[in-house]
């Protein structure tokens, strides 16, 4: 009997093999698309559904590929020939909520916003916010690690994290962490999980810190300059100064405009003003910041430039940040995108954007930006026309991360390596890391049947 058989006896209809849904899971957000059909898709409902998965997999040497929801950027979760897609977004339960620790107990499948709804009649929050919140589930978010608007002040999910249950490539279940906010015994497992990929294990619970919701007002800063340059020089010197806003975000000219005709030029007028720019430059402190620390922002916007326009009411914070998540959606309409992802120094920002300028002009492809420029995370996206992943859109890529790595940058700060980085993986790693990675993937998967070809090159 071969794999497929044996799981649909044991999991009944949580196996299909119907074409149309195993055609929707070998691509992602990304616009990656698999040349292959994986050979099924389980959509699992239970820790147990996970573990006779993975158990009958790895006894008959056929890869797993895991995934939530399907909003990844880097083809991390896609299946392909010869492979199993193990869907645990059914497993979507808030478990428990636990006013007095903190922290939340979770399933995987559970949607990101739909936590820090379900956490706001405490008072509490779910922090990590990835532009994708309303629709990225929580185990998607550890396997990426992912960031978001407010993780330059608040961190990202692996600072939100406190212990798993994984389930290991032959079916065992695996429990880290812990449930106190200390607890140094031991490797730390939780931490080499989140982030990994799906390449270690399968999350199929999560401990999650939960914050105190930010009290007071909140302030706004909205500014447009005439160069995106000059944006980013002033959210390095809002970083340099120590100011600590909740969110800093910057777009730049070409992004804003994919944005404006997205949701009408009005509600960017209403937003913001009518003036424009090359840059826009997005800053909001919340837990009403002192006076002199809203003054010192404004007094370096305009020393770079920049027309501020400082608000206190929190429905045009609101809007403002609706502007911004809204670039993603606002791409993805008018054609191909290729969103990419790259972090470099706080200080080397705007080298970082006027490296994009130079490989977009000279590669003759438009790269509208955004970033989170609190921390250093650009959103290059690479606008093509003839389908993705074309040689001209692979050599801007390549020389995009070869920039940031030059500015002892990173080649990903929130969405992983999956497919579409891994041939870059062992020139920031280097090559002691990256074999000493791979043994740590063989500790936990010897027969490497977890999300084979992601995050590291196939070798024979």
């Amino acid at each position: 009997m071969d794999l497929v058989a044996r799981l649909t006896a044991e999991l009944g209809d949580a196996v299909t093999v119907d074409p149309e849904r195993l055609d929707a899971v070998r691509t992602d957000k990304s616009g990656f698309i698999a040349p292959n059909l994986p050979l099924a898709l389980v959509e699992a409902e239970s820790v147990e559904h996970v573990q006779t998965t993975l158990r009958l997999a790895n006894e008959a040497g056929v890869g797993i590929v895991p995934r939530g929801m399907g909003t990844g950027l880097a083809a991390g979760a896609v299946g392909d020939a010869g492979v199993i897609v193990l869907s645990v977004a059914k497993m979507n339960r808030i478990l428990e909520i636990n006013p007095a620790d903190e922290l939340a107990v979770v399933e995987p499948g559970v949607i990101n916003a739909d936590l820090d709804d379900a956490l706001a009649p405490y008072g509490l929050w779910y922090a990590p916010d990835p532009a994708s919140k309303a629709i990225s589930s929580i185990g998607g978010n550890i396997a990426t690690n992912a960031g978001g608007l407010l993780c330059a002040k608040y961190g990202v999910t692996r600072e939100a994290v406190l212990g798993l249950k994984v389930v290991l490539a032959d079916g065992r279940l695996l429990e880290t962490g812990h449930r106190t906010v200390k607890g140094v015994t031991g490797y730390d497992l939780t931490a080499l999980f989140v982030g990994s990929e799906g390449t270690l294990g399968v999350v199929v619970e999560a401990t999650v810190r939960a914050l105190p919701r930010p009290a007071g007002d909140v302030v706004t800063i909205g500014a447009f300059f005439p160069r995106v340059r000059q944006a980013a020089l002033a959210s390095s010197a809002i970083v340099e100064a120590q100011l600590r806003p909740a969110v800093m975000e910057l777009v730049d000219g070409q992004a804003l405009e994919a944005v404006r005709g997205y949701l009408g030029d009005a509600v960017i007028r209403d937003a913001m003003g009518p003036t424009t720019g090359d840059g826009f430059l997005l800053v909001q402190f919340d837990e009403s910041p002192a006076p002199e620390t809203v003054l010192r922002a404004v007094e370096l916007i305009e020393r770079e430039g920049g027309e501020p326009r400082v608000s206190t009411d929190a429905a045009t914070g609101e809007q403002l940040l609706g502007i911004r998540r809204a670039f993603h959606p606002a791409l993805a309409a008018s054609g191909e995108v290729l969103i990419e992802d790259v972090s470099v120094p706080r200080s080397r920002l705007a080298d970082a954007f006027d490296a994009i300028a130079e490989i977009s002009e000279r590669h003759g492809v438009r790269i509208p930006t955004v970033a989170h420029a609190g921390d250093g995370n650009l959103h290059p996206n690479f606008v093509v026309e003839g389908g993705l992943l074309t040689p001209q859109l692979k050599a801007a890529a390549d020389e995009l991360f070869r920039a940031a790595l030059a500015m002892g940058g990173t080649l990903t700060g929130e969405h992983g390596v999956g497919i579409l980085k891994r041939h870059h993986l062992i020139d920031e790693l280097g090559a002691d890391s990256y074999a000493l990675q791979r043994r740590v993937k063989a500790v936990f998967d010897p027969r490497g049947i977890l999300n084979p070809g992601k995050v590291f090159e196939i070798t024979e």
